[in-house]
């Protein structure tokens, strides 16, 4: 009696809220905030799931870092109590080792080079890379090129990065790859980098455009040199947990979805980013085109440790692709 008193008022609780008991409800968690291009591409993605499953299907999302950090949201996944995040191929690197492949610098000759790589069946193999590690791709989304933004002097060239502190997301690639150029890696999380520059306990970092201005750093850091070292794709990805508990019809409105919002971030990704760079030189930071052949030059050695690697293959795959 008691039981059925309990589901009755579960019941009626659900329908108050206009939430039917048949409809499955996703929990999404990211750290970005709900101005950035990727959060809309993410409610885009909430509302084309809900379309095309008729309602049965609908999105929470909790933006800005309400449920943990990258490392946190993808244990998170592992464990089922989140359904989807979004996370830098780089925070995958100690969940699913052939994600160090993202962090080579130069690995890719232009955009239209990567995509053919995600597009493709060596995209499709990274997206699987997870499932032993109860982590399933979904999707890459567009997070452009990565480059390097200083508070005290330009650089132009690797030599001016020496005795220079960069911050670097903590992976092992970021860290070889500044040293490599000649500058001191330090890692420090997003949250405390604008007091670090402003500060000068870093002297520079690198991110995309959009991050570099909707972060505000601009404002302490006014020389950005637009070398594109890496190009790292942000992957939203589900758990082993939550994709076993949907249907087949269930997987393919979200794949479908998916689809629409990948579409849809890599157009708005595009336009933001020549929007923020306009911005940041209004702003009044100098930009310099960097003569990207003396950065290659100075991280060959880590193209060669990576074709003598575990990643060897993976590395000539990805080269070979036109």
């Amino acid at each position: 009696m008691i039981r059925l008193v309990i589901l009755s008022l579960f019941s009626l609780v659900l329908s108050s809220c206009g939430i039917s008991q048949d409809v499955k409800i996703l929990k999404l968690a990211h750290g970005l905030d709900a101005k950035h291009p990727v959060h809309l591409s993410m409610v885009h993605f909430a509302e084309r799931l809900e379309d095309y499953s008729d309602g049965e299907m609908r999105v929470k999302i909790y933006p800005s870092g309400q449920l943990g950090s990258e490392r946190e949201l993808i244990e998170l996944i592992q464990i089922g109590s989140v359904d989807l995040t979004k996370v830098s191929a780089s925070s995958l690197e100690p969940f699913i080792p052939k994600m160090r492949i993202f962090s080579t610098p130069y690995l890719f000759r232009s955009s239209d080079h990567l995509w053919a790589v995600l597009n493709g069946s060596i995209g499709e193999e990274l997206m699987k890379a997870g499932e032993p590690y109860r982590i399933r791709g979904l999707g890459y989304y567009d997070a452009g090129s990565r480059s390097f933004y200083t508070t005290k002097r330009a650089v132009s060239s690797p030599k001016d990065l020496q005795g220079m502190k960069i911050r670097v997301m903590n992976s092992p690639s970021a860290v070889a790859m500044v040293k490599a150029m000649g500058g001191a890696p330090t890692p420090i999380s997003w949250g405390e980098l604008y007091t670090s520059l402003q500060q000068g306990v870093v002297d520079g970092a690198e991110n995309n455009l959009p991050s570099f201005y909707l972060s505000k750093h601009y404002e302490v850091a006014k020389y950005l040199i637009l070398d594109e070292h890496t190009s790292i794709p942000d992957v939203v990805i589900t758990g082993t947990k939550t994709w076993d508990l949907l249907n087949d019809q269930q997987r393919k409105w979200v794949n479908k979805a998916m689809d629409d919002s990948v579409a849809f971030e890599r157009k708005l990704w595009e336009k933001v980013s020549q929007e923020s760079l306009a911005e940041v030189k209004t702003a009044g930071v100098t930009v310099f085109e960097a003569d990207k052949s003396q950065f290659l030059e100075s991280v060959r050695p880590i193209h060669e440790q990576i074709k003598s690697s575990d990643l060897g293959e993976l590395y000539n795959k990805i080269r070979e692709v036109h």
